[in-house]
């Protein structure tokens, strides 16, 4: 039994790298991938730099229906499996300006055959900007994975908290039940008024009778 048990051991460890882990292939980015990806982002002179922007995408694989998010910043690019996706930059509408959207330039390669005879091999299946509010503008037309934009982690000037703003807070009229003594205190009694003298009672003249 165990001449049996040895050869299912020995595949088994060989699979997992000896430690237990999957193989590290799996996640790294393939050198033609690498090359292909390299598209420059143009830098905007409003917000936070283009390397320090971080973009949320979600991605579904249609086989087993597991959506999982994925986090990139700036020229970061992440392999699952035989799909590899890549960030070039994304951006936020300006805080003023209306409608609101998020987009993200993104790049998807997926390793799969041409047809039933060929090798595998890498391709590019989409390479553009994908829109937040608007994903019919450009879709990700794969038949197993689906690939959008979530969020863009970006700030404008202005949109960062100052000093000044929590000052102005501070400052910030009291309530009513908290008025000062000063302005609650009762007013001062005042004198009742004297009242009036009273006119004297007008003299009658009593006639004189001779006797």
């Amino acid at each position: 039994m165990r001449r049996l048990l040895a050869p299912g051991l020995v595949l088994l460890l060989a699979a997992c790298n000896g430690s237990g882990e999957p193989d590290a292939a799996a996640t790294e980015i393939p050198e033609g991938v690498a090359a292909q990806a390299s598209v420059p982002a143009v830098e905007s002179e409003y917000g936070t730099p283009v390397k320090d922007r971080v973009a949320t995408l979600g991605l579904l694989n249609k086989r087993n229906n597991i959506t999982q998010d994925i986090v990139l910043k700036s020229g970061e690019a992440r392999r699952i499996g035989n799909v590899v996706i890549r960030l070039a930059t994304c951006e936020r509408t300006l805080p003023w300006e209306r409608p609101a959207e998020t987009g993200a330039f993104v790049q998807v390669f997926v390793e799969e055959r041409a047809d039933a005879e060929s090798q595998l091999a890498w391709r590019k299946v989409f390479s553009g900007w994908l829109f937040k509010s608007a994903p019919s503008l450009n879709v990700v037309e794969h038949p197993v994975y689906d690939v959008w934009v979530k969020d863009c982690a970006m700030k404008f000037p202005g949109e960062e908290d100052s000093p000044a703003s929590a000052a102005s807070a501070s400052s910030a009229p009291k309530a009513a039940g908290s008025a000062s003594p000063a302005a609650t205190a009762s007013p001062a009694p005042t004198a009742a008024p004297s009242p009036a003298p009273k006119a004297p009672a007008p003299k009658t003249a009593t006639p004189s009778v001779d006797l």
